[in-house]
């Protein structure tokens, strides 16, 4: 398993593009991408649980029911949710690109993202259709990731080479996300190509599985949003025998699509709205996975930890605190606390209480661009990872005129 460049062009048989069609006002940013598989590919895909969902949404449920799609194609600028006839846009954004690759328009995913209640115009992106087709690249990668950005300020893009039955396979994802990011499954844009040979429903089951103990685990603001979902595209064109059951090529698959997932996850957290740095909570010691998990999504979706990362205080109470509402069966005197950066780590809580610590030394190690805070329970052997970001003043400046 090694990282490589590439995205969701790094799979053979796969191409993408993005352009500007006019969705939104500035011709410098690109607000169309689009996906191609060259043969029929296994799809599988989960959604956001917000009741309130965008169009594309169910129009890419229907699609890809059967477990088969060959292409996804996205804008941004507008997220079509809330919309009369939202339905029917997007499925014609799908018979439009269908036609344009001369493919049938249920072999076609759909997603938008943007200002949510916004009436959509579908006669930019018809107008869009031929140069999109066009600029179907095997280096378009790049194109289509900035295609879906909205408040992101980094392209997401990871990509990973693995050996599946004596055959090297490529699996690459790209993603936006930036605001409207809490854990609910899957609420954030991720587009996921492998050019491994696997069945639907082994797909599904991969995906749905790690979901859980990635994107699950990523929380910018406490909003989840409307539109967004995770989707994997598996072609089969590496020539590995067809991964059909849990086998020993299973386990190798997980490994390489968690591996795409936590890599994604990072780069979603770090690029938060108005984020200055990256949180990644590391809890150990629980008595099971799920209260594990609890307790790292509570800190780092605390609002007053949040803020004190931003200022490099080692609030550490704070942490506890979080801890304490979130519902997670753990014995509060048996908590160590500690936080780590490329500056070093110093401890600050031990058996729930505070520990003497160096303010100056605490103040240096949170001062970097990425912070581990490390929660021991001390109450049996399961952990769990959760990431998040710092809560600054940017992050109201944004949401403060974002439709406007």
């Amino acid at each position: 398993m090694k990282f490589i460049k590439g995205g969701v062009c790094a799979a053979k048989g796969f191409k993408a593009s993005g352009v500007h069609c006019g969705i939104r006002k500035s011709r410098t940013k690109r607000d169309l991408s689009l996906i191609f598989s060259e043969k029929e590919a296994s799809c599988a895909a989960v959604y956001t649980t917000n009741l309130v969902k965008g169009a594309p949404i169910a129009v890419t449920a229907d699609h890809i029911s059967d477990g088969h799609a060959r292409a996804v194609i996205c804008n941004s600028g507008n997220a079509n949710t809330c919309n009369a006839g939202g339905e029917e846009i997007a499925r014609e954004m799908c018979e439009l690109a269908a036609a344009g690759l001369g493919i049938s328009p249920e072999d076609v995913a759909v997603a938008s993202t943007g200002v949510i209640g916004q009436p959509l115009d579908i006669a930019p992106i018809k107008a869009g259709i031929p140069e999109l087709c066009g600029a179907l690249s095997y280096d378009g990668s790049d194109d289509a990731a900035e295609g879906i950005m909205t408040t992101d300020t980094k392209l997401k893009e990871v990509t990973v080479e693995f050996e599946l039955d004596g055959k090297t396979c490529r699996m690459g994802g790209i993603a936006k996300g930036s605001g409207m990011i809490h854990p609910n499954l899957a609420t954030m844009l991720v587009f996921i190509t492998t050019d491994a040979a696997i069945c639907p429903d082994m797909l599904k089951k991969a995906l749905s599985g790690d979901v859980k103990k990635t994107f699950n685990m990523v929380s910018i603001d406490g909003d989840t949003s409307t539109n967004d979902m995770v989707i994997v595209l598996a072609n089969g064109m590496a020539g590995n025998t067809e991964i059909t059951s849990e086998n020993e090529d299973f386990a190798v698959f997980m490994k390489a699509l968690n591996s795409v997932n936590v890599g994604l996850c990072r780069k979603i957290a770090a690029d938060g709205e108005g984020a200055t740095k990256l949180l990644e909570c590391r809890v150990s010691g629980a008595s099971d996975e799920a209260t594990a998990a609890t307790v790292a999504k509570s800190v780092v979706c605390s609002s007053l930890l949040k803020a004190a990362m931003f200022g490099a205080d080692a609030n550490w109470g704070r942490v506890l605190c979080a801890i304490g509402y979130s519902g997670a069966d753990v014995d509060p005197l048996k908590i160590d606390v500690s936080f780590r950066s490329k500056a070093g780590e110093i401890g600050v809580c031990r058996g729930g209480t505070g520990i003497e610590f160096s303010e100056d030394e605490a103040k240096k190690i949170l001062s970097c661009d990425e912070i581990e805070i490390l929660v021991c329970l001390n109450s049996g052997g399961a952990g769990s990872l959760a990431w998040g970001c710092d809560l600054t003043y940017d992050y109201v400046k944004i949401n403060g005129d974002y439709r406007t």
